[in-house]
């Protein structure tokens, strides 16, 4: 399937992956962007931001729990993130982090808490709608996401 073939699918899992690789560029520039700003819970709001990013990407590209060397412990909790509801639920805490970031301030980090809500609502859509999770094969989904489990 090729990637116009993918958000033609409607399938809702689809568009919370994608949206989630998206987060995963969002999180870490505005990570690194936000940083080096001088109030000290921006800079851990944006740490938070930054951190989350990596998350993001082992969550979103199952090749890379094979190729990276990670702990078991965080392999292992990588593994339990594999329904839409439960990947609604990690976006939707990373969002509700972001979202937090603005009672100090109001700085770009409210970019991503929008997209990682967006990438949340898409796998809550895609949980309520009865659709099973399909990893995007431009990703490294469906034949090599089943090498991983």
């Amino acid at each position: 399937m090729t990637f116009a073939e993918e958000l033609r699918s409607r399938n809702f899992s689809i568009y919370g992956q994608w949206t989630g690789v998206l987060c995963i560029f969002l999180c870490f520039g505005l990570g690194i962007g936000n940083i080096f700003l001088k109030h000290i819970l921006i800079v851990i709001f944006s740490a938070i931001c930054l951190a989350s990013s990596f998350v993001i990407i082992f969550i979103e590209i199952p090749l890379l729990l094979r190729i990276c060397p990670t702990s078991a412990k965080f392999d292992a909790l990588i593994r339990q993130v594999t329904t839409n509801y439960i990947r609604a639920g990690v976006y939707l805490g990373m969002s509700i982090i972001q979202w937090l970031s603005l009672l100090k301030d109001v700085t770009s980090l409210i970019v991503a808490a929008i997209f990682l809500l967006f990438a949340a609502i898409f796998y809550a859509l895609a949980g309520l709608k009865g659709q099973g999770f399909v990893g995007s094969k431009t990703l490294g989904g469906q034949g090599v996401a089943q090498m991983i489990v």
